[in-house]
């Protein structure tokens, strides 16, 4: 009932907002044609007038007629396009808005670098809420991720997760504790320098209206098209992409709605791995994908990871039950830590209890 009122509400205010301008335009319109034919009107008489009086010639009569009508020419356009022109300055006040936001996570005036990245990562007494409103969304969260490990990441929805993810990149500062990037306080490292250091795959990927490569690359000058074969080819995306027309230089459509979720997917992995990052960051990233390409790409992430520090979000435990630790989350605290075996074996847990829940029906037919 609340969200209908709601919804009339917003309704109501656009209803009116159009009315208003409708209003506006009909005023607006008939006035510039009244003055423009008024005018016309007048040169036409008093021009005329002199002219059959031998005052002025025929041709200066035409060319102040011409004169009137281009000098109105330009306001009867802007009358015509009244509608559009309003619709635009509430669209430009929006962005403008947004634009002009101050961002919460501010950047260091003294800056540190790191040397010799390996991929460390620390989370030392962790504690964080989005605002001072609500509760503690991770409450004293600690752990660590040596270079080279794979760090999975489990649990019930809400129970933070992504949150990790969102501070280990800094789109938000904590409020208690420290995250440690190779022994350094991520705080005192720029935005732009602690993000070099991911490669970053989201469920919700993120493709735009341009080529394969233009996608791929992000406008990045120093990538080459080698480079982008040799990271399709091992995430095994390089296949289909070599069927599409123009291939590398096949033009996507908005969002990439002229591929399917999965080789979508599959872009935005080879994205994060052309950029050869020291950690890598999978957020639910096989969720969207059918079982064959999950498949495909949980092979190719393992090839993607070698080397490399990395953490990975996901709900689909077959996705993850080769990682070297598993942090099952409940209630924004890591309350079980360990290997898939580890964790499988104890007599009860939530880990345990969530593979259980997966996998009744195979569990049930063995």
């Amino acid at each position: 009932e609340k969200q209908r009122e709601k919804f009339e509400k917003i309704n109501a205010g656009h209803r009116d907002a159009y009315i208003e301008t409708i209003f506006y335009f009909a005023i607006f319109w008939p006035i510039v044609e009244v003055t423009a034919s008024l005018a016309m009107a007048l040169i036409v008489w008093y021009g005329g007038a002199r002219a059959l009086m031998d005052g002025v010639t025929f041709g200066v009569l035409l060319a102040f007629i011409q004169y009137a009508r281009q000098f109105f020419r330009p306001i009867q356009g802007l009358s015509e396009k009244f509608n559009t022109l309003q619709s635009a300055l509430a669209s430009s006040e929006r962005i403008f808005n947004v634009l002009d936001t101050e961002t919460d996570v501010e950047e260091t005036k003294s800056p540190k670098t790191i040397e010799n990245p390996q991929g460390k990562i620390e989370f030392r007494n962790v504690w964080f809420k989005y605002n001072d409103e609500e509760s503690w969304v991770l409450k004293d969260v600690s752990f660590t991720a040596e270079p080279g490990d794979d760090i999975a990441i489990v649990g019930a929805t809400g129970a933070g997760k992504t949150t990790i993810i969102n501070l280990l990149m800094r789109f938000y500062d904590i409020q208690k504790g420290t995250i440690f990037l190779d022994g350094t306080d991520i705080r005192d490292l720029t935005l732009s320098d602690l993000r070099s250091h991911f490669g970053l795959v989201l469920q919700d990927n993120a493709l735009f209206s341009g080529s394969i490569f233009e996608n791929i690359t992000l406008g990045h000058p120093e990538i080459t098209r080698e480079q982008v074969r040799e990271a399709a080819h091992k995430v095994e995306a390089h296949r289909f992409i070599e069927k599409l027309p123009d291939a590398y230089d096949y033009v996507l459509q908005e969002r990439g709605a002229s591929l399917s979720m999965g080789q979508r997917q599959l872009i935005c992995f080879v994205r994060a791995l052309v950029y050869d990052p020291e950690i890598l960051i999978l957020d639910e990233a096989t969720s969207s994908v059918d079982s064959e390409t999950e498949a495909l790409v949980t092979e190719s992430s393992k090839l993607m990871m070698e080397g490399r520090t990395s953490v990975v979000v996901a709900h689909r435990l077959s996705t993850i039950q080769h990682a070297d630790r598993i942090l099952v989350m409940h209630k924004g605290e890591i309350r079980e830590s360990g290997s898939h075996q580890e964790l499988i074996s104890q007599d009860v847990g939530i880990y345990k209890k969530l593979y259980e829940l997966q996998y009744k029906d195979q569990l049930v037919a063995e």
